[in-house]
């Protein structure tokens, strides 16, 4: 694959922030991909999201469905979420970029922003939506915004079903992984690094599947049990950004250092907040056999190369978290409706497919699941490509 089709920076006038715009490729004349916002955030590392929202959305292509894969973008917002002056940056950045939301790139919640703030900076910025660039491929642009206004109005024992639909992909990808490795469910531990969308959901999902979370991480530490955590409390107690508050511990629940989660005597870790998370000092604690990449890029090259080389099976971020992307369009171009069980039905399917695809074609080829998952990728766009056309 080849450089990125377009790559900005933005500089906030106000600020001197900074803000990027990457766009990996475009199909059908459209680019997806989320908006994040973390203090330290790189076009370097928008690049890389980029690119892997093109593999995310090729990975989903069925010749049967009516959702049919976009193109690859990404966007970054150089700021702490919870600075007082983030809401007006966001405000701001969307501002500059409503030229490119308006003609091709769609764009939603990612790392430090919820979709309820990305909707409503962006009609503050004077877009109709963060979307709105993928209505002219829509068979019925009306009812299939309704579509995703009703599944986005449904709550789950008391969580939105769009913030467990990425966390249900997460859990299946581990369940897939389980099944094919002969390891039952009861009694698997499970260490998560963040209780946020994705983390929350993904802990619900396994502790209901029977598995057994001992470990969790938020900003203020590690919460250890090895008897299991209670994630129904935890999911209660925890705020906007998926800090936990600690008088809903119980009082066999640990509190330990905020790196904890990496060498907890778990068979399962999910790194599931930030990206760049495992690196080739600290991978050298982790106990566990899979680790399975619920954030994006969680893991640098040379950690999961040393993970490889003692047995550590990484299932990548491509594969791993691509449900929630999915659903949106699955949503939106009628595949699935507004229903939760139907949602939970076709994001299983889809994800256990996908996984056990990417495994059979990683021990058939001898590499790694992130290996094999590219190769599954290159052999999918050139059918992309001529079918419906690629720019980048």
């Amino acid at each position: 694959m080849t450089t990125p089709l377009m790559s900005l920076t933005w500089t906030d006038h106000v600020t001197g922030r900074q803000g990027f715009l990457v766009v990996d490729r475009l199909v059908r004349g459209v680019a997806s991909g989320g908006l994040r916002m973390r203090p330290g955030c790189t076009l370097a590392e928008v690049t890389g999201l980029a690119r892997g929202m093109t593999m995310k959305e090729a990975l989903h292509y069925d010749p049967a469905g009516r959702y049919v894969p976009l193109g690859g973008a990404k966007g970054g917002i150089d700021c702490d979420p919870q600075d007082p002056g983030a809401y007006d940056l966001l405000v701001r950045y969307l501002r500059a970029m409503r030229p490119y939301i308006e003609a091709f790139w769609t764009t939603g919640e990612d790392l430090g922003l919820s979709q309820d703030l990305v909707d409503r900076a962006a009609a503050e910025a004077g877009l109709v939506s963060s979307i709105q660039a993928v209505y002219p491929l829509l068979d019925d642009e009306r009812a299939a915004r309704r579509r995703l206004a009703d599944a986005f109005a449904v709550e789950v024992d008391g969580i939105g079903l769009d913030e467990l639909a990425g966390g249900c992909g997460v859990a299946e990808s581990v369940l897939a992984a389980l099944d094919r490795a002969g390891v039952p469910y009861a009694g698997t531990r499970v260490a998560v690094q963040g209780l946020g969308t994705m983390g929350g959901a993904t802990a619900r999902f396994l502790t209901r599947a029977g598995l057994k979370v001992v470990a969790v991480a938020d900003v203020k530490g590690t919460l250890a049990n090895p008897d299991g955590l209670d994630v129904e409390a935890l999911l209660a107690a925890r705020d906007a950004y998926g800090t936990v508050d600690r008088a809903a511990l119980r009082p066999g629940d640990r509190e330990l250092p905020g790196d904890a989660w990496l060498s907890a005597d778990a068979e399962v870790l999910v790194p599931a907040a930030v990206s760049y998370a495992v690196d080739a000092v600290n991978q050298a604690g982790i106990r566990a056999r899979w680790l399975v990449e619920a954030a994006n890029m969680p893991v640098l090259a040379e950690a999961e190369e040393l993970l490889a080389a003692r047995g550590v099976v990484v299932l990548p971020d491509v594969v791993v978290n691509s449900g929630t992307n999915a659903w949106w369009w699955w949503t939106l171009f009628g595949d699935i409706g507004a229903d939760p069980d139907e949602a939970f039905a076709h994001i299983r399917r889809s994800m256990r497919a996908l996984i056990d695809q990417m495994l059979a074609r990683a021990e058939a080829d001898g590499t790694t699941p992130r290996a094999a998952a590219h190769a599954i990728v290159t052999d999918r766009l050139p059918v992309i490509a001529e079918r419906f056309g690629w720019y980048g």
